[in-house]
C-alpha cells in the first residue's frame, strides 16, 4: 500500500527554490516538505528527462506562438575546483578521459561523468 498522493506542484517549487537559490538540499525550507523526499522526487524526474521534456515543449509551444527568440541562448554553468586529494581518482577503463568516480562533501560518493567539457 503507498503513501498519501504527494503535492508535486509543492516539490517541483522546492527544487527550483534550491537551485535559484544555490543552496544544499538539506537547506530547503520546512514549507516544502522533507528535503531527502524532496531530492528524491528530483532525482526520479532528472533520470526519467522530465526536465529536458519540459524545457522542449515550452520552447516549441513558445516558438508556436511566435514568442521564442532562439537567438539569444544562454548557458549557466558552475565551476568546482577538485581537492587536491582528487589528484589520484579512478578514470572509467571503458571510456578512456573521463571519470569515473570523484569523492566528495565529506567522502561521500557523486558519480560525474565527463567528456567534452560536459558533465
Amino acid at each position: 500500500m503507498s503513501g498519501p498522493i504527494p503535492d508535486l506542484r509543492k516539490q517541483l517549487n522546492a527544487v527550483m527554490w534550491r537551485f535559484r537559490t544555490g543552496s544544499p538540499w538539506r537547506d530547503i525550507p520546512e514549507r516544502y516538505g522533507s528535503w531527502s523526499t524532496v531530492y528524491g522526487r528530483f532525482q526520479k524526474w532528472a533520470l526519467a528527462g522530465t526536465f529536458e521534456t519540459l524545457m522542449e515543449r515550452m520552447i516549441a509551444e513558445a516558438a508556436r506562438r511566435g514568442q521564442a527568440d532562439l537567438d539569444l541562448v544562454g548557458v549557466d554553468f558552475t565551476v568546482a575546483r577538485a581537492h587536491h586529494h582528487a589528484a589520484g581518482m579512478a578514470v572509467d577503463p571503458k571510456a578512456p578521459g573521463r571519470v569515473a568516480f570523484a569523492r566528495f562533501d565529506h567522502g561521500m560518493p557523486w558519480r560525474v561523468r565527463m567528456a567534452s567539457g560536459r558533465v
